[in-house]
Order: structure tokens, then sequence, then C-alpha cells
């Protein structure tokens, strides 16, 4: 509380001596109470001011602390860089591998990657091969030509049938004789195994009639003992038989008479129940008759009260029909007298309206002469033009047949030289060449029918490139193949 005390006079000292701008510590002002001043010894001074100023060197030593600590870690990082063993140093190591295998699968995806390239590349190639040699199929001369060539080859292959189906019939004729022989002597070995089997048969129907008569013999003399014992048996069966009948028509008799009885009972049930219900059916028939005649009796006098009701009502309706008829008659001559006056005012509307109808189309006329004139000079300009156009379009179509058969004289002579190489091709493996000549001679005009614009030959010798027509070169019955050269 001491110290308090004396800190709170120094602080009071210094700021009267910071409001009076006094320099000097020697001087107080003029307002202190001297009495209220205290003056400490310097060693207490010295101590205050330690204590003040603790917390700020705690702060400094923990930071030169924590900055010699940073710096010993920076020193300790820049020793263990190059340590093989540390756990930095390991954990580098797999950065450093995984970087090498994953630029190694980079290589090698970019080589896959260039590969499948390589190989789109090529299909694109052989499906641009494959839609060339379509549309060649396509054309209707080299169609003719393949056709021609199939021909061919059907002949060559017809005349090699024809050599085969000679060889084979020379060969199957000395078949047939050697055939012939080997029946000849398989029919005597069937021959002689049928008389051996025939003999051998004889022998033993020969045994086995001794053995039936034998047999036959044994069975009369049992069937003899069958017969009686058979007959004495089939009387007991008859004297059986008899009984059993007599006893049924016993008991068939005594049915009948028991069932008689019964019907006569049943009938005198009968004959009671039937009188009593006709008795009650005379009693509710009577009852019936009695309310039947009070119905009747309500019925018409009811119709008679309605009869004189409906008369009345009639009587009052015709007043009041007289009565409207007046009225509407009075409202009809009023109504006639108005149609007639609103019939004035309509005609002289209508007389109005037609006036200003006829104005209206004598106008529409003059605007319609006036129109057709206008339509008449737009016209003949219009013939000018066209007359013009056309002989500029006859002009053009002139320049352009002349270019197009310019043209297809070219793709001819593209076509003959195709044509030759296949007829020279095919002259080496067979003499039928009337097909071949006769397709390539077929159509050698410019083109198939008049020029015009939007057609052209009937074959292609070239594409857009300026590529000649492929070889088709077959030695066999299939279908033509061609080989691209481009």
């Amino acid at each position: 509380t001491h110290n308090l005390n004396i800190f709170s006079s120094l602080c009071i000292a210094l700021n009267g001596l910071a409001e009076n701008n006094i320099l000097d510590g020697c001087f107080l002002p003029n307002d202190v109470d001297l009495h209220q001043v205290i003056v400490l010894p310097k060693a207490e001074w010295e101590r205050i001011q330690d204590n003040l100023g603790s917390t700020t060197r705690e702060a400094a030593r923990i930071l030169a602390e924590r900055k010699e600590r940073k710096e010993m870690h920076l020193r300790s990082k820049a020793a263990v860089k190059d340590w093989p063993n540390t756990i930095m140093g390991l954990a580098q190591r797999k950065l450093k591998a995984k970087k090498l295998c994953a630029e190694r699968e980079e290589e090698e995806r970019r080589l896959i990657d260039l590969e499948e390239a390589q190989f789109q590349a090529a299909k694109r190639k052989d499906a641009i091969d494959q839609a060339r040699t379509y549309q060649y199929y396509k054309n209707e001369r080299v169609k003719g030509l393949h056709s021609a060539l199939l021909l061919t080859e059907v002949l060559k292959e017809r005349d090699a049938q024809v050599e085969f189906k000679k060889l084979k019939r020379d060969v199957n004729k000395k078949r047939e004789e050697e055939m012939e022989h080997e029946c000849k002597k398989a029919i005597l070995r069937e021959q002689e195994k049928a008389h051996e089997r025939y003999m051998k048969q004889k022998a033993l129907c020969r045994h086995q009639l001794e053995q039936i008569i034998l047999s036959m013999q044994e069975h009369v003399a049992d069937q003899k003992i069958i017969k009686a014992a058979e007959e004495q048996k089939q009387e007991e069966e008859d004297d059986r038989i008899r009984a059993h009948f007599k006893a049924k028509q016993i008991i068939a008799k005594l049915r009948k008479e028991k069932e008689a009885e019964m019907q006569r009972l049943m009938q005198e049930h009968q004959d009671t129940i039937v009188n009593r219900l006709a008795a009650q059916m005379n009693k509710a028939f009577k009852m019936e008759d009695d309310r039947v005649a009070r119905d009747i009796a309500k019925i018409e006098a009811k119709q008679e009260k309605e009869r004189k009701d409906k008369e009345e009502k009639k009587k009052a309706d015709i007043e009041s029909i007289a009565e409207h008829r007046a009225t509407v008659m009075k409202m009809k001559v009023e109504r006639e007298k108005e149609e007639k006056a609103e019939g004035k005012k309509e005609l002289y509307e209508l007389m109005e309206a037609d006036r200003i109808y006829l104005e209206m189309e004598e106008a529409k006329k003059q605007r319609r002469r006036d129109e057709n004139m206008e339509v008449q000079k737009i016209q003949v300009q219009q013939m000018a033009e066209k007359q013009a156009r056309e002989q500029q379009e006859k002009q053009a179509d002139l320049d352009y047949d002349t270019q197009r058969e310019a043209i297809a004289l070219f793709k001819e002579r593209e076509f003959q030289n195709y044509a030759k190489q296949v007829i020279e091709s095919e002259s080496k493996t067979t003499h039928n060449l009337y097909p071949l000549l006769k397709a390539s001679k077929e159509g050698t005009g410019l083109v198939r029918g008049p020029l015009s614009r939007g057609r052209g030959p009937s074959y292609p010798a070239q594409d857009i490139a300026g590529t000649k027509l492929p070889c088709c070169i077959c030695t066999t019955t299939q279908e033509p193949k061609v080989v691209f050269t481009w």
C-alpha cells in the first residue's frame, strides 16, 4: 500500500510537470501542495522502475528464445537435409519415385495414344478405301464389265465341268463293269446258300410233322375226359340258375303288391288335400269379389268428380282464350303500324346503301383498270428479261455440253484402258472373251442419252484427285476384287 501511494504521488508530480511545461526537475508548479509531495531515495526509485519494466523484459526474453529456437531449427534442417535415413529423406525419395513412376505412366499413355492414333488412321484409310471400292462397284459401266467378267469365269468353269463330266463318265463306266461282275458272283453265292437253307428247312418240317401227329393222338384222349367233367358241371349250373329265377319271381310279386298299397294310400291323401284347398280357394274368391266391387264404386265416384272438375276448367280456359285473343289482336294492329314505319325507314337506308355501294364499285373498277395497266407494263418488261435470260442459258448450256463431251471422251478412253487390262489378264486363262469384249464395246458413246446439266457419263474414270481407274484382276468365279493403287 505504501508503494502504491508513493507511485501515485509520483505520477501526480509528473503530470503536473507535463502540464506546466517545466523542463527542469528541480522546480515544482506553483499550485502544488508541498505537504503532499514525497521525495524518494534513488534505490527506491530504481526498484520501482524495475518492477514497472519486468513485463517488457519478459516479453523481450521470450522473443529472443523463440528466435534462437527458430534459428536452431533452421540449422538442424540444413544439417539433415542430405541425410538418406531420415523421415524427410524417405519422403523425398518416395516423392521422387512417385514422380518417376508418373512420368513413365505418362510416357506409356502417350505411346498408347500414338498407337491408337495410328490404328485409327489406318482404320480410316481402310474405310475410305472400302468406300471408294464400293462407289466404284456401284458404277453401271463397271458393273457391266464385272458381269461380263463373271460370265467369262462361268464359261471357263463350264468348260472345266464338261471335261470333268467326260472323265467321270469313263470312270463310272469302268466302275459299273466291275460292279456288274461282282454282282454276278454275289448272285451265285446267294443261290448256293438258298439251296442249302431249303434242304435244311425241308428236313426240319418233316421232323415237326411227326411231332405234331404224335401230340394229336395224346390230345384226343384228354378231350374225352374233359368233356364228361364239363357236362356234369353244366347240369349243376342249370339247377342253380332255375332256383335263382324262381326266387326272383316271388320277390317281384311281393314288390308289386306293396307298391299297389302305397299308391292307394297316396291317392287318398291327395284327395283330402285337394278338397281342403278347394274350400279355401272358394272363400278367397268370394273375398276378392267383394273387394273388387268396392274398388269399382270408388273409381266411378272419382271419375265423376274429375269429369265435373274438367268441365269447369274447360269453361274457364275458353273464357281466358277469348280474352287473350282480343289482347293479341290489339297488339297485332299496333305492331303492324310500327312495322310499316320501320319498313319505310329501312327502305330509305337500303337505297342510300345501294348508292354508296355503286360509287364504291365504280371506284374499284377504276383502280382495277389502273392496276391492269401497271401489270401489263410489268409483264412486258418481264418477257423481255426472260427472253434475254433464256438466250444466256442456251449459250451456257451449249458451252456446258461441249465441256461435258470432252470430259466424257477422256473418261471413255480411261475405261477402255481398264477394260483392256482386264481382257488381257483373262486371256491368259480362258478363250471365252466374248462377254468382256461385248461389255467393253457397249455404251462406247460419249454418254448415255443427251448431255444436260446434272447428268454425266455412266461410269467414273477417276476421282476428284485425278486418280485413275483401279485394276480389277480375277482368275476365279468369286466376286471380282478391285485393287486400288492410290
